[in-house]
């Protein structure tokens, strides 16, 4: 006797990512052996699709139906799929996602004049596809169950607090609420500029191998991080830095990066400009220097916008002195006009940009008058007008160096405008385990040695890739008498501000504590650190029944601090042979400077040097060094 096909089990709609895997089910019973045919919606065949179960790669929105056959010539369709494709932001989607709702886009808040359309966006992606549910003031909206709401003429009645709940079979999540505002027509606030988050990453370098020392970049890092963190940015603050660290924590930068961000680079050091080109020197660049020792400010300002940042800030205390104006630069193919790009030049083209001794502190003059301003509620190019007025009233400086700015602001967006994470929260989210990972402090310590004596052990982070250790001997034993501590690292780690004249300003940072520990241990470029960290403390005490002195030893493994974890190192790249051909840089010159005021001079040397060519005797025919390529530099960054 022959049945009837029935179909048991119906494929169900999906919502997926653009480019996701996809697999649509069917389940029939009847007589014999079934045959399965699949069918797109323009009522062609799918190709190879003769299976109960068919699965594609979703790269459209598009409907499926499933016809199952008998030898009988009995046929039945299965119900009409959707599988929706959404090519937008997938971030935060798990590889093994199983189906659950995943909201993409949360609605924003909104204030719209009496009489306008009311629109309200929520997306998300679900297996099967999920279900909407719209909300106001906590009760449910009953003819609100799709992913945009819409009110065509918007009155009073309808301002609140809106949410959406969305679900599945598996699970039911729900959006950020947002406030909706109707206000009468001549009482529409100006929109309110907001970030979704704040990132600036500040790079000092002082100690360079083969170029004079510089003495400002230390202060200045310090105290413009702690000013952007009043402003709520995210700071990876780093002092010398080679080339390969310094694309490696410019590549991690780019990666904090997103649609509506704010985005600060900052640098101090020596550099120099070519053809409208600013380049970074880093502090393993050779004698003469090159290019490829170099790091190019447009091409990370090219990498910031394609990021889709709400603002990109570049500040460079730095020099501009022109290489050879003869040679043509190799091409930084330009983005569309998308805005809102400043850049903050210490000192003009072709000129020096210097650093002073200010009250015994060392910094560099432009950098003195941005920290004055920066905390300013202004629109950025206001506050680097106000910097760029004090230091042209700066008698040390008169005729020898003025700020420049460049922008391409189309809003007057500001420094210190808040965060708003309304919609980006799982976006933020992941922004904050990345930045916390250069940014974990070791927990404090208490450690109990055998003589009775308690030691406390607590760290603090200068910059982000230097670490101060702490210990204070807490409790003393009447046996153990005139304790003191030494502190030492395993591997251990040069401090390279403990060169002569190199430490004044550092130990300034260090001793400025409520507290007064009985011994410190700095641990400088933790970029370096390629194994976990450990902590010697040593404990000597003078035995009280035989006077002797004793030495008690305890060692703590603190992992890798600060921007250790990011593995900077990993970075390191080797130029090629076509790039160490490349001609370089005469050596730096000092220059003399007028007399200066007893309790602030100019430094005998620019604050950042330099670059004046000269041919290479080995490369007669060419004294101007090639230009980074375009396309090997992509091999550095990796924007996700």
């Amino acid at each position: 006797m022959t049945r009837e096909i029935v179909i048991v089990r119906h494929p169900v709609s999906v919502c997926v990512p653009v480019n996701h895997k996809v697999t649509l089910r069917v389940r029939a019973e009847g007589t014999g052996i079934l045959n399965y045919q699949w069918f797109s919606e323009d009522e062609n065949a799918v190709p190879g699709g003769t299976e109960s179960n068919l699965t594609i790669t979703a790269t459209k929105t598009q409907l499926f139906v499933c016809r199952v056959s008998d030898h009988f010539l009995n046929y039945v369709f299965s119900e009409w799929v959707k599988v929706k494709v959404l090519d937008i932001n997938k971030s935060g989607l798990s590889i093994d996602w199983q189906g659950n709702p995943h909201i993409a886009i949360n609605p924003k808040p909104q204030t719209i004049q009496r009489g306008s359309k009311l629109t309200l966006l929520c997306a998300a992606f679900g297996i099967p596809a999920p279900h909407y549910q719209w909300y106001k003031n906590g009760q449910p909206l009953l003819d609100k169950t799709s992913d945009t709401l819409q009110i065509s003429h918007a009155t009073s009645e309808h301002a609140g607090s809106y949410l959406c709940s969305v679900s599945n079979v598996l699970e039911e999540r729900w959006t950020d609420a947002v406030d909706v505002n109707i206000v009468e027509p001549d009482q529409l606030p100006p929109a309110v500029l907001t970030a979704t988050d704040k990132v600036a990453l500040l790079i000092g370098n002082l100690n360079y191998s083969n170029h004079p020392v510089l003495m400002a970049p230390l202060m200045d890092v310090r105290e413009l991080a702690n000013l952007l963190q009043q402003l709520d940015f995210r700071v990876v603050s780093l002092l010398d830095l080679t080339m390969g660290e310094m694309r490696s924590a410019i590549d991690k930068f780019l990666q904090l990066l997103d649609r509506g961000v704010y985005g600060l680079f900052y640098y101090a050091g020596h550099g120099y400009e070519h053809a409208g080109r600013n380049y970074l020197v880093a502090v393993d660049a050779p004698q003469p220097y090159r290019p490829e020792n170099c790091i190019c400010v447009q091409r990370v300002m090219h990498k910031m916008q394609e990021r889709q940042t709400a603002l990109s800030v570049m500040l460079l205390d730095t020099c501009r002195k022109w290489y050879n104006q003869n040679c043509i630069p190799s091409a930084i193919m330009p983005l569309g006009p998308s805005g809102n790009t400043v850049y903050g030049y210490a000192t003009c083209e072709d000129a020096e940009a210097f650093e002073v001794q200010d009250g015994g502190k060392s910094t560099g003059i432009f950098t003195k008058y941005l920290n004055k301003h920066i905390l300013q509620s202004e629109k950025v190019t206001h506050v680097l007008e106000k910097v760029s007025e004090d230091l042209g009233k700066d008698p040390l400086v008169t005729g020898k160096q003025a700020v420049e700015i460049k922008h391409t602001l189309k809003e007057p967006r500001s420094l210190a405008d808040q965060v708003r994470t309304t919609g980006h929260t799982r976006e933020l989210h992941l922004r904050d385990v990345c930045w916390r990972q250069a940014n974990e402090l070791p927990r404090k310590k208490q450690l109990m040695f055998l003589c009775g004596v308690e030691v406390e052990l607590c760290f603090s982070a200068l910059f982000s890739n230097v670490l101060v250790a702490f210990a204070t001997v807490k409790t003393t034993d009447s046996r153990a008498q005139d304790c003191t501590i030494t502190l030492s690292s395993i591997p251990p780690i040069e401090d390279i501000f403990s060169k002569l004249g190199g430490s004044e300003d550092m130990d300034s940072l260090l001793f400025n504590k409520s507290y007064n520990p009985d011994c410190s241990l700095r641990l400088c470029s933790l970029q370096k650190l390629k194994e976990s960290l450990v902590i010697k403390v040593d404990l000597h005490y003078t035995n009280q029944d035989s006077k002797l002195r004793h030495t008690e030893t305890q060692r703590v493994n603190i992992g890798k601090p600060l921007v250790a974890s990011c593995e900077l190192y990993r970075g390191n790249h080797v130029a090629s042979d076509k790039r160490q051909k490349a001609t370089s840089a005469r050596t730096v010159e000092n220059i003399s400077t007028s007399k200066a005021p007893t309790n602030q001079s100019l430094a005998c040397h620019p604050f950042t040097r330099k670059a004046v060519c000269a041919p290479n005797p080995a490369t007669a025919g060419s004294n101007e060094p090639e230009e980074n390529d375009e396309n090997e530099l992509q091999n550095f960054y990796y924007p996700p």
